[in-house]
């Protein structure tokens, strides 16, 4: 008896596909509704898919889930749809339009990674970071100096934790890298001379046999220049509750769904929770998440933060992927309280001895970030 319930259930979805392709110009609908099926959309997703492909006059659906270009029109007539109605705060809007970006993020990644992805490390670029494990002594940070078909040259790896006299000819190594818009990927090698290469301390290493692509690309990243404020974050505090008071002036350099990453003037530490704070399409966005790297440049006395944000509440990540994929609505500049220009945040202005400056260096000892007298050749962004 059951078997014969589902059984009418399927036929009865399959006449509902097929009578609603002969009304709407022959389109394969039935194909359709596998691939969506295929892509991990329910039925009801899949439907409510097919609504916006025929709003938005798609000749051939199916492109769909294989088209960037094409799903871009459906999801920003449907942002645009949810903006007219008021329905922002709609829970099943919101989870719709969160299926789609998730969605379209796959397209892109998997693109990204047929068209970056390596089979060789002698494909690694100069210049590339790399983390060197040696079992039994540690990690060890290096960079790739010159690679060529024999054998590549990097810097002499470094550890605080291990004198800097130790013999490296004849060390099997493995070499760790994260190539940036790709993955991660390790090789075994072997350590074949100690060397100098332009006046410094090199090895040079073997070629890796094989090249082993690990950790993938999780997330899609936006590049900006974003005034924005930077605030410590206590362990108790709700992670996107937005703050009234000004905080530590920074720039927002880049921003994904998974994280972010801002410049402040200073120097500051890894395993820090901090909360950033700035605007989106004139809506106030609030990130919390733990400095998981900094890269500290000496020489201008300027840190940028790469931050790893804790799970966002629904509305905020789609407000986010919607700049990242841009299909937010073109407006005016964000008209919000903590506009912050260059020339106001330390380290990243002209004009160190400002009292915007001075007041910037007391909000920043209070993440326990240092800060000094930026040098005067210092230009502002």
């Amino acid at each position: 008896m059951t078997i014969l319930v589902i059984a009418v259930i399927v036929l009865g979805v399959l006449f509902f596909v097929v009578s609603r392709s002969k009304k709407e110009g022959g389109a394969n609908w039935v194909q359709f509704f596998v691939k969506g099926r295929e892509a991990g959309f329910s039925f009801k997703e899949t439907e409510m898919l097919r609504h916006l492909a025929i709003q938005c006059n798609i000749e051939f659906p199916n492109v769909l889930f294989e088209s960037q270009n094409q799903l871009d029109k459906c999801i920003h007539s449907l942002v645009r749809s949810i903006k007219m109605s008021g329905e922002t705060e709609e829970q099943g809007a919101q989870d719709f339009l969160s299926k789609l970006y998730d969605y379209r993020k796959k397209i892109e990644i998997d693109k990204s990674a047929i068209k970056n992805s390596i089979s060789n490390s002698r494909h690694v670029s100069e210049g590339q970071i790399l983390r060197i494990l040696v079992t039994g002594s540690g990690v060890f940070k290096s960079q790739v100096i010159k690679n060529t078909s024999d054998y590549m040259t990097i810097s002499r790896p470094v550890n605080k934790k291990n004198p800097s006299n130790m013999p490296w000819a004849g060390t099997q190594i493995s070499v760790y890298f994260w190539r940036t818009d790709d993955a991660g990927y390790v090789f075994d090698s072997e350590v074949l001379d100690e060397v100098y290469s332009l006046g410094y301390p090199a090895l040079k290493i073997t070629q890796g046999a094989s090249l082993f692509r690990t950790q993938k690309r999780k997330s899609i990243r936006s590049k900006l220049h974003k005034a924005a404020f930077l605030y410590l974050a206590p362990s108790h505090e709700p992670s996107h509750k937005i703050e009234i008071d000004p905080g530590m002036k920074c720039f927002l350099e880049d921003i994904s769904d998974t994280g972010c990453a801002v410049t402040v003037g200073g120097k500051a530490e890894p395993g820090l929770r901090v909360k950033v704070q700035f605007a989106l399409n004139n809506a106030a966005v609030c990130m919390t998440g733990t400095v998981r790297s900094i890269e500290y440049k000496e020489d201008i006395n300027r840190s940028t933060l790469h931050i790893e944000s804790e799970a966002l509440p629904i509305e905020i990540r789609n407000h986010i992927l919607g700049e990242v994929f841009g299909m937010l609505p073109e407006e005016d500049e964000d008209e919000l309280p903590f506009r912050v220009l260059d020339d106001q945040i330390p380290g990243l202005g002209a004009d160190s001895g400002s009292e915007n400056a001075e007041s910037g260096g007391e909000i920043t000892s209070s993440v326990t970030v240092t800060t000094a007298d930026p040098p005067s050749a210092v230009n502002g962004g």
